[in-house]
Formats: C-alpha cells, sequence, structure tokens
C-alpha cells in the first residue's frame, strides 16, 4: 500500500509575511503553535504548517507517512538520498525526518500521529 501525504510545510524568514499572503490568497486558517511555527487547516486534504526557516531562505516541503522514521532513513540514503534530519520527535506530535532527494528537493517523512483528545 502506497505512503500517504500527511502534511505540506512553506518556510521562510518572515513568517508574518508568509501567514498574511497566503490567509489573504487562499482563506486558510491559521493556528499559531509557537512564535516560529503556525499549522494551516485548508479546509479538506492535509494541513499544513507555516513558519520561520532557520537553515536555508525558503522552501516548500510535503511529509509522507511511514512507519518508522529512523528505517525509511535508511532506505532513503540506501536508493540515493540524504539524510537532513532525524528521526526527531516534535513535542506534542509525531517522529519525523527529512532528506533530499537525488534532485536536492527537501521531503520529510513522518509516523503515524493522532493528537491527544482526538
Amino acid at each position: 500500500m502506497p505512503n500517504p501525504v500527511v502534511h505540506f510545510e512553506i518556510m521562510g524568514k518572515d513568517k508574518p509575511a508568509l501567514e498574511t499572503f497566503y490567509k489573504a490568497a487562499f482563506d486558510w486558517q491559521l493556528q499559531p503553535v509557537m512564535d516560529e511555527y503556525s499549522m494551516i487547516f485548508p479546509g479538506s486534504g492535509p494541513a499544513g504548517g507555516i513558519g520561520t526557516s532557520p537553515n536555508v531562505d525558503h522552501y516548500v516541503s510535503f511529509y509522507v507517512e511511514v512507519p518508522s522514521v529512523a528505517a525509511h532513513l535508511e532506505k532513503i540514503e540506501s536508493l540515493g538520498g540524504k539524510k537532513l534530519m532525524g528521526p526527531m520527535q516534535v513535542p506534542n506530535g509525531p517522529v519525523i525526518g527529512m532528506f533530499n532527494d537525488p534532485a536536492g528537493n527537501m521531503v520529510g517523512i513522518c509516523e503515524p500521529f493522532t493528537p491527544p483528545g482526538m
């Protein structure tokens, strides 16, 4: 069974400007979860995040759900990808990782997660 896309991110140096732009452009609902990150609720499809990028000027990425971030990062590297981060436990969130594909695109992976109270 294929692994689904479950999250996306839009990151840049000016989070308030990005929030203003995407809220006005698409009427997305935003919920701040920390100073440098807000959740995006687009109405259908996967939820996303918008925030400040600490390591690069900007990027847009998506996250694919996998059973094990650690095992999948090993698989990614065996296929020619490059591990960038992870496994990392997000506070009150899933275990995540990020990699570059052979073309240099940054892609995220995450383990299944159900928020508390859901």
